[in-house]
C-alpha cells in the first residue's frame, strides 16, 4: 500500500476535514514504531530503511507493512481522525481494530523473522 492509496481509502470511508501533510505525518509515525519495534528487533532489519515521511515524500512510496497486514494504515488513520474529532466511543472501537490489526503483524512478522540474538548469557 502507499501512502497516497492509505489517505484515499480512509477518506472514502471516513470523511473528515483533516490535511493530507496531517495524515502523513500520521504515516509516519506508525511506520517509525513498526520499524522501531517490530523491524529493527529481527535480523534483516539492515535491509529496511526509513527516514520518515513530509509533504515532500512522494505520496506513492511503499509504506512499510505489506498486504494483507496493510489494513493497520486504514485503522491508525481512521483512530486518529476519531481522536482529533473528540469521537472518543469511535476512538475506543477504532483503537481496538487497529491494536488487532497490529497483533497481527507483529505475530505475522515474529514467525517469519529471526529475532536478533541478545548474546550469550550466564546464570550460576
Amino acid at each position: 500500500m502507499t501512502i497516497l492509496e492509505a489517505i484515499s481509502r480512509v477518506d472514502a470511508v471516513k470523511p473528515n476535514s483533516y490535511s493530507q501533510t496531517e495524515k502523513i505525518a500520521w504515516l509516519s509515525r506508525i511506520d517509525a514504531t513498526i520499524k522501531n519495534e517490530i523491524i529493527d528487533t529481527h535480523e534483516g532489519a539492515e535491509n529496511i530503511t526509513f527516514n520518515g515521511y513530509d509533504l515532500d515524500t512522494d505520496t506513492n512510496t511503499e509504506l512499510l507493512v505489506p498486504a494483507p497486514y496493510d489494513e493497520v494504515y486504514i485503522r491508525y488513520l481512521e483512530m486518529h481522525i476519531d481522536y482529533a474529532n473528540n469521537e472518543y466511543g469511535k476512538y475506543n472501537n477504532s483503537m481496538v481494530m487497529y491494536n488487532a490489526a497490529y497483533a497481527a503483524y507483529e505475530k505475522y512478522y515474529n514467525r517469519t523473522h529471526m529475532p536478533l540474538s541478545k548474546g550469550n548469557r550466564f546464570i550460576f
